[in-house]
């Protein structure tokens, strides 16, 4: 399940995604354009600028803007810095793997063959969706035009 954090920071970088390029956008903005408490927005951006997500600017005309492409971010970079692993169980995560006490033969594990396919199909889209990807999406959805559609 996405935490309100990680979503609040797509919800963010969306904005920021739209503004690519004219310059940084206040925090307050942000938070009122989504309806995102302010205190806890500002935790977060803080999160994504420490992994280099975001760059800020202090001072008059300051605030945050991207600090790469919307091309380049992927909704999985900001989710494992937010979250951490894509995995819903440890003993599938790729960066955080833990062998599951209970478990006798993890080669035969049913749990464990099945939560494979999911954490790799949700890897699959949230590695090739960018912000670029959202905006896009948001743009056909305002046009009535069919978003796009995974089948897994």
């Amino acid at each position: 399940m996405l935490t309100h954090k990680s979503k609040y920071a797509l919800k963010a970088l969306i904005v920021l995604a739209r503004e690519f390029g004219h310059g940084p956008v206040l925090i307050s903005n942000i938070a009122e354009r989504e309806g995102i408490p302010r205190k806890f927005l500002e935790l977060i951006l803080l999160e994504l600028k420490n992994h280099g997500i975001l760059l800020s600017k202090k001072g008059k005309g300051g605030g945050y803007a991207l600090g790469r492409a919307p091309a380049a971010i992927h909704v999985s970079d900001v989710l494992r810095v937010l979250d951490g692993p894509l995995a819903p169980t440890p003993c599938v995560s790729r960066t955080a793997y833990m062998r599951c006490a209970e478990c006798l033969d993890e080669r035969t594990c049913g749990v464990r063959l099945v939560m494979k396919q999911v954490r790799d199909a949700t890897a699959a889209i949230l590695d090739a969706t960018s912000l670029a990807d959202i905006v896009v999406r948001i743009d056909q959805a305002a046009r009535g035009k069919p978003a796009l559609t995974y089948s897994i």
